[in-house]
């Protein structure tokens, strides 16, 4: 009897520190490590207005919404990382130069240490412009280190002087293996300005692809439909040939 109860007192003992070590076990092997969360494209960037003046007159007019595609080794991930940024208009400050053949954009975002320079040069022999060169140096928090890239071999935005170059479709313009630019809905105009008003656009070939495309669905159809009616016609006039008057 005496041996059943000190059984009974051990099992009553033991039990608690048994229940105890169990819940311990379970918490520790349920709780998981906090994972980061899923990187979110911004969307589409807002479009602003950045014009630059040269005495007093507008010398470039600008209108567009743009968006920095940059690979960079990043601090917290200890690895390359591709981004995406938005520029905001109301955060962006804007100013820059014109002269008679070079006109350039400054834009810079101090929140973010992000500097984003477009060069226009001007032909004065066949009248046309175009985006020659491009420089930008971003600090961004988890950066390893800066980024400063310039690259002044570009032929982008061709353009008549006088007139504005317009895109409404997104383009890319790949300015470094690491670093792209992306214009949404984009007006730009770096030469003979009059007034606060663009010029006639010039589109560009993104947009006139985009209008080919219905016109020669549009015309493809339409053709369907003559070849269809055409059939039609010449059937119902061998079908009446047929009868014979009594």
């Amino acid at each position: 009897m005496v041996q059943i109860c000190r059984v009974q007192s051990w099992f009553v003992g033991v039990t608690p520190l048994f229940i105890f070590v169990t819940v311990l076990h379970q918490g520790f092997a349920t709780v998981a490590p906090p994972t980061p969360a899923p990187h979110k494209e911004p969307g589409r960037p807002e479009r602003g207005h950045y014009n630059v003046t040269n005495n007093g007159t507008i010398c470039l007019m600008a209108y567009m919404g743009l968006q920095l595609n940059i690979s960079y080794n990043s601090t917290s991930q200890k690895k390359v990382v591709q981004d995406v940024m938005n520029l905001q208009p109301n955060l962006t400050k804007h100013s820059g130069s014109c002269d008679s053949e070079i006109a350039s954009l400054q834009l810079t975002v101090d929140a973010v240490k992000t500097n984003l320079t477009f060069v226009f040069t001007m032909n004065s022999t066949s009248n046309k412009y175009h985006l020659s060169e491009v420089n930008v140096s971003v600090a961004w928090p988890d950066m390893k280190e800066r980024i400063s890239v310039q690259n002044s071999n570009l032929d982008y935005l061709r353009g008549t002087v006088g007139y504005s170059y317009y895109c409404r479709d997104e383009q890319t313009l790949n300015v470094v293996q690491n670093l792209s630019i992306n214009t949404f809905q984009l007006q730009v105009q770096p030469f003979a300005v009059k007034g606060d008003q663009f010029g006639a656009a010039e589109e560009c070939q993104l947009d006139e692809d985009d209008m080919l495309i219905p016109i020669v669905v549009g015309a493809a159809l339409a053709g369907l439909v003559a070849i269809v009616l055409l059939a039609y016609l010449i059937g119902r006039k061998r079908s009446h040939a047929g009868y014979q008057s009594i």
